[in-house]
């Protein structure tokens, strides 16, 4: 899989995101690839980087509203340990029709931001190991690079540790 330039016509869905991004002054722009990457995996072959350099945006249902886990595709969120170091109920995995209500995105594709209302959202430790990181630009087909203190700038995100 290859990126195509920034300035390549992008998915309607990713407008919301491109807007955020530039409100932000937020310099990577989302760029599409040439298939979709619905798996940190899958990003981080289409990409050359390193798998735990791809920031999974993960929607979860706690205290009875959707919330945003940011992490490194290198490893598994521990919900229990991330709910108690986050201050928060039990922390359940939203289905997809919660993700899209939550976010206007699909899963696969879910950016960290451009979102109908913001998240309240972590951003997992282990991103602040690399210097760049790839998120998802609001479609399976996009990505746009970012750092960890952009991504808790973007959001409004706790860094905390997902793992147990």
């Amino acid at each position: 899989m290859e990126t195509t330039e920034p300035t390549a016509p992008l998915p309607a869905r990713c407008a919301p995101v491109v807007a955020a991004l530039a409100a932000q002054g937020i310099a990577g722009q989302v760029r599409a690839l040439s298939e979709a990457a619905p798996t940190a995996a899958a990003a981080a072959a289409a990409l050359g980087c390193e798998v735990g350099a791809i920031a999974n945006s993960l929607v979860f249902v706690s205290d009875g509203e959707p919330v945003l886990v940011l992490t490194s595709g290198a490893h598994r969120v521990d919900t229990k340990a991330l709910a108690a170091r986050w201050g928060r109920g039990k922390l359940h995995r939203a289905s997809p029709e919660q993700v899209r209500t939550a976010t206007g995105q699909a899963i696969g594709g879910v950016a960290p931001t451009g979102h109908p209302t913001p998240l309240p959202t972590v951003v997992d430790t282990a991103l602040t190991a690399y210097p760049e990181i790839w998120a998802a630009g609001g479609h399976p087909h996009t990505v746009f690079p970012t750092t960890a203190a952009e991504l808790l700038r973007l959001t409004g995100g706790t860094l905390l540790d997902v793992t147990a």
